[in-house]
């Protein structure tokens, strides 16, 4: 009975160690802290882009996958002071076909923040492109971010989950590394207190 305890309680913690660093990703709507996906580099700048379902999800953010189809906040935010003195223009396409369905033509954006409310209802889910396009002198430098719209997933419980893991992550560790808790858990089991053979 103990050997079956133990290779569960391994189990429980092979699988954690699996999903744990997935899930916390999606803690902040597909970006972590240390490799950031939803910054879009823009010749040498750098544009952070956000998605928010304010009306299903509160204030979760999203970036490169929001999982409901509904009225979408997409938010441009400007790394720095720079950019907020020259020209930039956004776009969203639909892709693979490339249809635009949101443009906001090239000017300067001195609060450094671009929000464009997009109602994904009208236009399906599917895959997106957020275009940033650096107007300098002429010269344009376009730079893009790939995006899902209505793939699902874990909306508003993976917190939960997260929490759950942790604890039975804990829970494992602590059994393991506590010859008192692990007495405890055997008793409890009805395998009696000690190391008996197995």
């Amino acid at each position: 009975m103990k050997k079956i305890v133990k290779s569960g309680l391994f189990a429980l913690f092979a699988l954690m160690a699996a999903v744990l660093p997935t899930r916390a990703i999606w803690a902040h709507g597909g970006a972590a802290v240390d490799v950031d996906t939803c910054r879009i580099p823009v010749a040498g700048y750098w544009v952070h882009f956000t998605g928010y379902t304010p009306q299903l999800t509160a204030d979760r953010e999203y970036c490169n996958s929001i999982p409901n189809v509904g009225k979408t906040n997409l938010v441009f935010d400007y790394e720095g002071k720079k950019l907020r003195k020259m020209t930039v223009e956004f776009e969203i396409t639909k892709e693979p076909e490339g249809t635009r369905i949101y443009y906001q033509e090239p000017k300067a954006h001195k609060t450094g923040s671009i929000n464009a409310v997009i109602d994904f209802n009208k236009h399906g889910p599917g895959k997106y492109l957020a275009h940033v396009t650096l107007v300098n002198e002429g010269k344009r430098t376009d730079a893009h971010i790939p995006f899902t719209v209505g793939g699902g997933g874990v909306v508003g419980g993976n917190t939960t989950l997260i929490i759950a893991l942790v604890v039975i992550g804990a829970l494992v560790g602590l059994y393991f590394l506590s010859p008192a808790f692990k007495k405890k858990v055997n008793s409890m089991l009805g395998g009696g207190g000690g190391e008996a053979a197995e």
